[in-house]
């Protein structure tokens, strides 16, 4: 089932954050999916503070990121695990070997991806995924094109992605790495709960093609689909292309008081 909340973009953090609170509240050896990029950052700062103010604790989960680029050294500040090291991980006490992501400077990169695979199957599997989605319709990495069914892996990004993230490498987008390593469409959906939040509507048509579109490669967050548990946060602009956002709003706005997202 998903579900589609169109709301404030302060409301939006503050229902992911919810929902991750109430996953560890419940099983604190939880393993989370961590994004990148500027759509779970304010979910982050909100995680940050119930940790420091109310003691939320990390102390016992799994963290598993959703991509990493192949090549960046290792002290690089766009080297995803020091991204998530700075805007999460390190804010709420989380112990370093507790979170996880594909090597990006290994050696045999196949190897790495299968090793990292095993470490979320080993962990039981991720509980709850973040999630962001890129203009083209990509979440993690995978691009237009990616198998629905697509495991982790190396992937060549797009042009129009290269773009996207330039902003993070000083507006050059020759130095935004050309490959990366991603979790696969199918072991995105293998989490138990896909919590997705875009804003802004530079992200309506990718959205509109997510929720309302056919599942296709060519749209790959339209997988979300399929799964039994996903949830879709979004703001007026990026629900703005949605042909059912009327009743998107009124089922939220009737749901009962005892059911989380």
């Amino acid at each position: 089932m998903m579900e589609v909340v169109i709301a404030p973009a302060e409301e939006l953090a503050r229902l992911a954050a919810d929902a991750v609170e109430e996953l560890l509240r419940a099983k604190p050896t939880a393993a989370l999916g961590l994004a990148t990029g500027s759509s779970p950052l304010a979910v982050y700062d909100e995680l940050a503070r119930r940790h420091a103010e109310e003691g939320l604790s990390f102390a016992q989960a799994q963290g598993f990121m959703l991509d990493e680029y192949v090549g960046l050294p290792a002290e690089h500040p766009q080297r995803y695990r020091n991204v998530i090291s700075a805007e999460i991980a390190d804010r709420v006490a989380w112990p370093a070997d507790q979170v996880h992501g594909p090597d990006g400077l290994a050696e045999d990169l196949p190897a790495a991806c299968a090793a990292f695979e095993q470490a979320i199957a080993d962990a039981g599997g991720v509980d709850l995924q973040l999630l962001g989605i890129g203009t083209d319709g990509h979440i993690g990495f995978n691009e237009p094109g990616s198998s629905l069914a697509s495991r982790t892996r190396i992937k060549s990004l797009t042009d129009q992605t290269r773009q996207d993230n330039a902003r993070f490498f000083d507006d050059d987008v020759d130095q935004v790495p050309p490959h990366c390593l991603t979790q696969g469409l199918g072991t995105i959906s293998d989490a138990r709960h896909l919590v997705l939040l875009a804003t802004g509507r530079h992200k309506a048509e990718a959205v509109h093609q997510l929720v309302e579109g056919p599942v296709s490669a060519l749209w790959p967050a339209s997988v979300m689909q399929l799964h039994p548990h996903a949830t879709v946060l979004l703001d007026e602009g990026a629900a703005s292309r949605l042909q059912l956002a009327d009743y998107y709003r009124q089922a939220y706005a009737s749901k009962p008081s005892w059911q989380g997202l």
